[in-house]
């Protein structure tokens, strides 16, 4: 498999300033960092207590792709056998991400647990940290910088998506629709009949995850988890080429324009504004007749589906659609 790091659009990190190194670069590190993993403990941060990191493995991967729709995802790949100093980036990393207050999340690969991940991602050298949004990868680095120097960079990181309009939050991971608890996922183990989708998900491969998705429901509508995969497939597919800018201005420019206040609605449902992507569609059924009207009320559910029925804001914006058409 393939990370799809080259996509159009993806997010330009060139701006992102590192604290020079101490000596030339000599690739991975062959020591731990004296006091990493002591300042990790101190904060009270362990993956399978902290709020927005957690331990991935072949069954959650699925939902760290959901998660980085809302926000972004760190992956660290780690190894505690081969490289320690791997072990303390990731404790580090994690405490972080608690001190950000679920602007960002870590999702931890542990390479010794987890062979068929680092496989599939073509991981040639422990540490890598690979940044996940909107369902795509893209790498950050490949050295372990200390605890001070990740609480610099990542809110830089953090700024420059700001300024293109992704300012999204996650729920903690214990608490929100987004869990990933290691004992749900032994109790409920991935459906094979999901498997082709996901895995073309996971190497980027949005139109043959739309297709088995679509498979799966023309052998059974009812399938329930598959409609909501093929929505965010779609999702996915109907932004991976798109400007944010370009498109508002397009949007601003002509408000009887269906496909581009479409285009921005789908845009701020992957930022986080999901409020905004409702409202906007819910005021676009107001304004159209006939089949447009059509259309946009069944991109609205489109993206229902791709929150989550129970989410408050879904029930929020189907009573608003309800008041929209009648």
């Amino acid at each position: 498999m393939t990370m799809p790091f080259s996509r159009p659009g993806a997010v330009d990190l060139s701006g992102l300033k590192r604290a020079p190194q101490a000596g030339p670069s000599q690739g991975l590190p062959v020591q731990g960092r004296a006091g990493a993993g002591g300042a990790a403990a101190a904060a009270g941060t362990q993956a399978g207590a902290a709020a927005y990191s957690f331990d991935v493995d072949e069954q959650n991967f699925q939902l760290l792709l959901e998660a980085s729709m809302t926000a972004p995802v760190l992956l660290v790949v780690y190894s505690p056998s081969r490289l320690p100093a791997s072990a303390d980036l990731a404790d580090d990393l994690a405490t972080v991400a608690e001190e950000l207050d679920g602007r960002v999340a870590v999702g931890r690969v542990d390479v010794d647990a987890q062979p068929a991940i680092a496989q599939a991602l073509r991981v040639q050298a422990v540490p890598l940290v690979v940044m996940v949004l909107q369902g795509q990868l893209q790498p950050l680095f490949q050295d372990a910088p200390p605890l001070e120097e990740l609480r610099a960079l990542l809110p830089q990181l953090l700024q420059q998506l700001a300024a293109q309009g992704m300012t999204g939050r996650h729920e903690p991971f214990g608490t929100g629709p987004a869990a990933v608890a290691g004992e749900e996922a032994e109790e409920e183990p991935l459906d094979p009949r999901y498997a082709p989708a996901e895995e073309a998900l996971v190497r980027g491969d949005l139109e043959t995850a739309a297709t088995e998705y679509q498979r799966l429901l023309s052998a059974n509508p009812a399938d329930t988890e598959a409609a909501v995969g093929l929505a965010r497939t779609g999702l996915l597919r109907r932004t991976r080429e798109a400007d944010l800018t370009t498109a508002r201005n397009a949007a601003a420019a002509d408000p009887g324009d269906v496909e581009a206040q479409l285009l921005v609605a789908d845009l701020d449902l992957l930022g986080g504004h999901v409020d905004d992507a409702f409202d906007r569609l819910v005021a676009l059924v107001r304004r159209t007749a006939g089949d447009e009207r059509d259309r946009v009320r069944m991109h609205l559910i489109d993206l229902f589906a791709v929150v989550g029925s129970e989410d408050p804001r879904v029930l929020r914006g189907r009573r608003e659609l309800a008041s929209a058409l009648f």
